[in-house]
């Protein structure tokens, strides 16, 4: 999964040649990904419903808003910030990757890996 700012069409190619890939537009994103991906979707893996969108608005009520936006989804992936996030809000994992390349604000670069077996769901936040 891709919370977004892939920015050009080769770099989603590439990635799609380790694994498949489910990714939402980013607001860096060249006008062929804006044309391909779309903003918000929901990705079922087993039988664990992931909401996924690259901004997620203001900071203030951003869990809630998240879980609104996807309701019945037992996670939400976003991007944007740049900045981690892993916690549970009214029982949905809110996560965001921080960012492998560009930190920000963030204290390091770093992603999420998400396994589901079943309905567990297992989230390391690995720094690289």
């Amino acid at each position: 999964m891709h919370a977004g700012d892939l920015t050009a069409v080769p770099v989603l190619r590439e990635l799609e040649d380790y694994a498949p890939v489910e990714a939402v537009v980013g607001n860096m994103d060249e006008p062929a990904l804006q044309d391909a991906l779309p903003e918000r979707r929901v990705v079922e893996v087993e039988a664990v419903r992931i909401g996924m969108v690259h901004i997620p608005g203001p900071r203030a009520g951003r869990e809630e808003r998240l879980v609104g936006w996807f309701p019945g989804c037992d996670a939400v992936v976003y991007g944007h910030t740049h900045v981690p996030q892993l916690e549970q809000h009214r029982g949905v994992w809110i996560l965001n990757p921080g960012s492998p390349t560009e930190r920000r604000r963030a204290p390091r670069h770093s992603l999420l890996v998400v396994e589901v077996v079943g309905r567990r769901v297992d989230i390391e936040q690995v720094f690289v």
